[in-house]
């Protein structure tokens, strides 16, 4: 068992024996009331779920395991040169819950070098797919013929003691985060580069390595990698790509399966792919404008009409923050001080700077403030991914961290299947009549 492993059998431990007596003790404390259009609209704002990996805050943004993004990437070691945190580093930390060393982030790079490769088989089930095909399918179909290997579900056929689930799905996990990078960046260079496919290089760290299999050798980009899958990796446990994740492995589905139906999610418009919309928006408005750099009025006079039309402005908004996404902050650093300059960057903060004033005029959202993918799109076009299709997976290789952190810790405390009550319509009107009794139910 290697030393990370151990550590987190430890930690499992002494975490299993707090929720025991929080459970014994304080087992029938109520939590919070349920509104009828909390049911109805989302379960939004409902707590009946547990991750340990992030805590999202309506004000600060998210944190992972109590540390803001700006003191992550203060605090988390760097590659040799570099400014931005690695995600080997957050990923032992929302596994652990400890800040890791340079050697903790030595030691993971190296493992998930060791464990990133791909049976050819998996090359051969995404060769099948039309070219047209999205490459958010793509990646799932890379997924899920990944599945054979999952040593979860071979043990879990032979039979094993169910105390013994979390390390199976601790090797799934593990093996599954190092040869992800290796399928998005095979689905890249298969859709937009003629099938001319990069080796991965065992001398770079996990991002670095993705950057360079993607076809980019920019230092800049690297780091903007490192940024991009750090900022990405988790959003608490309630989103639909975690919450779903969580739900499907909760079925003791072994994690290849659990996170591809996540990657389903995330697939979806109100989800991941916001972050194709904001710059293909972004490009419109530009286009529309006759080009070159718009004024504040002209793009304000854009907004008004996007609003008009019965359509949102992608990017700004959020179900839980009500301040400015601390990840759109991030990036517009990077940004500063990388390529402060870039026309592209620039409209993006011009309209960071025009859009709130008219959102909190017309009260259109709780909200008015800029979320993760607001920004993220222009980065990407600077370093010459103009790809938009392509940004949910980058997306989704980050989010494994996270997620796949979770799916461990759900089976280490032995997490029950989620299984929530549902009514009927019907049920809703004779209950608000007092007619029947909820606590029944």
């Amino acid at each position: 068992m290697g030393y990370i492993k151990e550590k987190f059998k430890v930690k499992a431990d002494e975490l299993n024996a707090e929720v025991k007596d929080l459970l014994k003790n304080h087992g029938t404390t109520k939590v919070g009331d349920v509104t009828i259009a909390q049911v109805y609209q989302g379960m939004r704002g409902i707590t009946g779920l547990v991750t340990e990996t992030s805590l999202l805050d309506a004000n600060e943004g998210i944190r992972f395991r109590g540390y803001s993004i700006p003191e992550l990437r203060e605090a988390l070691p760097k590659a040799p040169g570099g400014q931005e945190p690695l995600p080997e580093g957050l990923f032992y930390l929302m596994l652990i819950g400890e800040l890791p060393t340079e050697e903790d982030v030595q030691s993971l790079s190296a493992v998930w070098g060791r464990r990133s490769h791909v049976p050819n088989h998996v090359f051969d089930a995404i060769e099948a797919l039309p070219l047209s095909t999205h490459p958010m399918t793509m990646f799932t179909v890379g997924i899920m013929a990944l599945q054979t290997e999952s040593l979860f579900a071979k043990a879990y056929a032979e039979g094993i003691n169910k105390k013994d689930y979390w390390s199976y799905v601790y090797e799934d996990t593990m093996n599954l985060i190092a040869r992800l990078p290796r399928i998005a960046a095979y689905i890249y260079r298969r859709k937009y580069k003629g099938g001319d496919h990069i080796q991965p290089n065992g001398m770079l760290d996990w991002a670095g390595n993705f950057a360079h299999m993607l076809g980019y050798s920019d230092e800049g980009f690297r780091e903007l990698m490192r940024l991009y899958m750090v900022i990405h990796a988790d959003h608490e446990g309630g989103n639909v790509s975690a919450h779903t994740t969580h739900l499907v492995g909760s079925a003791l589905s072994d994690a290849y399966l659990s996170f591809a139906a996540g990657m389903n999610g995330l697939a979806g418009p109100l989800h991941g792919l916001a972050n194709q919309e904001v710059i293909k928006w972004i490009l419109n408005m530009r286009e529309e404008l006759g080009g070159g750099m718009p004024t504040k009025d002209e793009i304000a006079a854009y907004v008004r009409k996007t609003l008009a039309d019965g359509k949102v402005v992608p990017g700004y908004g959020h179900a839980v923050l009500r301040k400015t996404d601390p990840r759109f902050t991030a990036q517009m650093e990077f940004a500063k001080n990388h390529l402060p300059n870039d026309e592209l960057v620039r409209i993006v903060w011009m309209v960071y700077e025009t859009v709130p004033p008219i959102l909190q005029e017309l009260g259109k959202v709780k909200n008015p403030w800029p979320n993760v993918d607001a920004h993220s799109g222009a980065l990407l076009v600077h370093y010459g991914m103009v790809e938009y299709e392509f940004y949910t997976v980058l997306f989704g290789v980050s989010r494994a961290l996270g997620v796949l952190a979770s799916l461990c810790w759900d089976r280490a405390m032995g997490l029950s299947i989620e299984r929530p009550k549902s009514v009927t319509t019907e049920w809703m009107k004779l209950f608000v009549e007092g007619k029947v009794d909820a606590s029944a139910e």
